[in-house]
């Protein structure tokens, strides 16, 4: 967890860095809402997994101490080992995480998105509960709590990079490591690149495993998912197909579907089920990005939110070891909630602003509540401030939008 949160960042410098030479090569690999959906994902999920990592690495710990095998010498080569084994252990985890339907209902939150920019390889999971499974066999080859820890942390920092449509491909690169290129494929959701290229930081596990598909000049991947979200709600993206599973699963007649629902082939669905209750598709060949319009002063007021979001969950995740059991669920609970609210903001949802109005006035009182130190205390009490009056602002442009657009039509009507 350290490492990722020293990596932080430089996320933020190579996200920086993306989007200046979106400026200059006048691309739109970017839009407001989207980033601010992924990001917001990306800060529950740390959250969350800092409050749940107990326990799969308690389970980690009790096998390495009860079934380790060898005993590895603390030398570099530990760490190479560790690392590759690592890599083709989280194939695996990958891998099933597309062919199952529980597994993919976690899984498929980081393939939500419509856009493919370093924002989406922060958008990742609060729902994952499996995948630490599928690494216990390194506890039982004898790596230490501390390594596997280490070198899952490398891992996930490298595939932050590859998230991006800025790098072509690299040659001889391409063979053995996960590039940009690669990558791409894996996010797209063209028939010729479904689950293809699974690899952590190693293609050489697709490739030896029959899941590796180039990128190919003539087909421009287009991403997302099949059952598209169309949502800027976080929460919404995290539990949507754990809903349409239980739904599926409390629909069908037979038994051995209600089981099967969850532990079979993803996308598969009971004939009884599918036939009374079918779900619409993306068509690739009339599709359009899911988008919700948003004037200038709107997208500053996210980003602002955005900002205060992740200064209260950065406050949480440096401080959690001084926060009582409850002050850090009560925190978690504030910052899902934030996200959601932001979500309906975005979405133009009615009532948002109303939600927004009560959100920014407990952010107000929250750093005094925390015992921030000064500094962070009066940057959070003011972008607090500056936030709730670009909130004014910004429903005062909604309400003459609306009403704009009710006098031409009314015009047209006439």
């Amino acid at each position: 967890m350290t490492i990722i949160l020293y990596a932080i960042p430089a996320f933020f410098v190579l996200i920086g860095i993306e989007l200046l030479l979106e400026k200059i090569k006048g691309t739109d690999y970017y839009r407001v809402n989207d980033a601010i959906n992924s990001l917001s994902m990306g800060v529950l999920s740390r959250m969350v997994a800092l409050m749940k990592q107990l326990v799969p690495l308690t389970f980690y710990v009790l096998a390495f101490e009860h079934l380790a095998l060898f005993d590895w010498p603390d030398v570099w080569w530990t760490w190479l080992a560790a690392f590759v084994i690592y890599d083709f252990f989280y194939y695996w985890n990958h891998r099933m995480g597309h062919e199952m339907s529980l597994l993919w209902a976690a899984h498929v939150v980081h393939h939500s998105s419509e856009e493919y920019n370093l924002t989406t390889a922060l958008r990742q999971t609060s729902g994952s509960v499996f995948s630490w499974i599928f690494y216990l066999p390194l506890a039982v080859l004898g790596f230490e709590p501390a390594l596997f820890i280490a070198v899952g942390a490398l891992n996930l920092v490298y595939q932050f990079w590859v998230h991006t449509r800025h790098v072509p491909k690299l040659g001889w690169f391409e063979a053995v490591f996960v590039t940009p290129s690669n990558h791409r494929v894996h996010h797209a959701q063209n028939q010729i690149y479904l689950d293809r290229n699974y690899g952590g930081v190693f293609i050489l596990w697709d490739r030896w495993f029959g899941t590796f598909q180039e990128e190919l000049d003539d087909q421009q991947p287009i991403y997302g998912v099949r059952k598209a979200l169309h949502s800027w709600n976080p929460l919404w993206g995290n539990v949507q197909v754990y809903t349409q599973l239980c739904k599926d699963s409390w629909r069908t007649q037979r038994w051995s579907d209600k089981f099967r629902v969850w532990f079979g082939r993803t996308g598969w669905r009971p004939d009884d089920v599918a036939k009374a209750y079918p779900l619409p598709r993306v068509d690739l060949n009339t599709f359009t990005k899911y988008d919700t319009p948003m004037s200038l002063t709107g997208k500053a007021y996210a980003v602002v939110q955005y900002v205060l979001m992740t200064v209260i969950a950065l406050a949480f995740m440096l401080n959690v070891s001084a926060i009582s059991t409850v002050s850090q669920i009560g925190l978690a609970v504030f910052v899902a909630l934030f996200s959601v609210s932001l979500g309906w903001m975005m979405e133009g949802r009615r009532w948002a602003w109303w939600t927004e109005g009560v959100k920014n006035i407990m952010i107000l009182a929250m750093p005094w509540w925390l015992g921030l130190p000064d500094p962070l205390l009066w940057a959070l009490s003011g972008l607090s401030g500056g936030s709730l009056l670009l909130a004014l602002l910004a429903g005062k442009q909604r309400n003459a939008d609306i009403q704009a657009q009710t006098m031409q039509s009314a015009e047209l009507n006439h």
